[in-house]
């Protein structure tokens, strides 16, 4: 099922001269496709209404994947709730926080793909 968090990303070449010099030279490249950056939204007041949410309390063995597994039976799509918790990475969680897990997935997902343009 895993839903991928770059379908509705654009790509752009990037032939920047002073990135050439910086990171191609050496490798003999030319030009690199590459994603855009993205613009995140996130649920208003009013669509928060529509979602559930689930309580974790951070520990030291606590893993994105493992969540996103537990609740979403989809350990690949842990970048949702780093996605809904504003904290893309595990170093950002400290021990002892209470995280949010959004439910119903679909309704999630609905609301991750209204993405604005990307910059």
């Amino acid at each position: 099922m895993a839903y991928s968090r770059y379908s509705s990303r654009r790509t752009m070449i990037n032939d920047d001269a002073d990135y050439q010099k910086q990171f191609f030279d050496d490798r003999d490249v030319i030009q690199l496709m590459q994603y855009k950056t993205a613009i995140f939204y996130y649920p208003t007041e009013v669509e928060m209404e529509n979602l559930e949410t689930q309580t974790h309390l951070w520990n030291s063995s606590s893993r994105l994947h493992n969540l996103a597994n537990k609740y979403y039976g989809y350990p690949e799509l842990w970048w949702v709730i780093a996605w809904f918790n504003k904290k893309p990475t595990e170093a950002h969680y400290e021990v002892g926080e209470v995280i949010l897990i959004p439910t119903p997935l679909h309704t999630v997902l609905a609301y991750f793909q209204r993405q604005g343009q990307d910059v």
